[in-house]
């Protein structure tokens, strides 16, 4: 499944979060990094969802690329 994940700059980097994974975020210098830490946290995130009984998130943001 594919999540939609949000990149903002930072103070001193990037932060990243997923609106369909609450509490699920990484941060990083770089954009390359924060992606990378997105993705290991997303899987980890998800890889924990069984043992707690929890349902997995089901994607519900949807993705515009707007020219303004």
């Amino acid at each position: 499944m594919k999540y939609l994940v949000i990149i903002e700059k930072s103070g001193n980097g990037f932060s990243a979060y997923s609106p369909d994974v609450p509490g699920c975020v990484a941060a990083a210098e770089t954009i390359e990094e924060t992606e990378a830490l997105m993705a290991e946290a997303l899987e980890f995130h998800l890889e924990d969802i069984p043992e707690t009984e929890r349902p997995i998130p089901q994607t519900k943001a949807v993705f515009m690329n707007v020219a303004a």
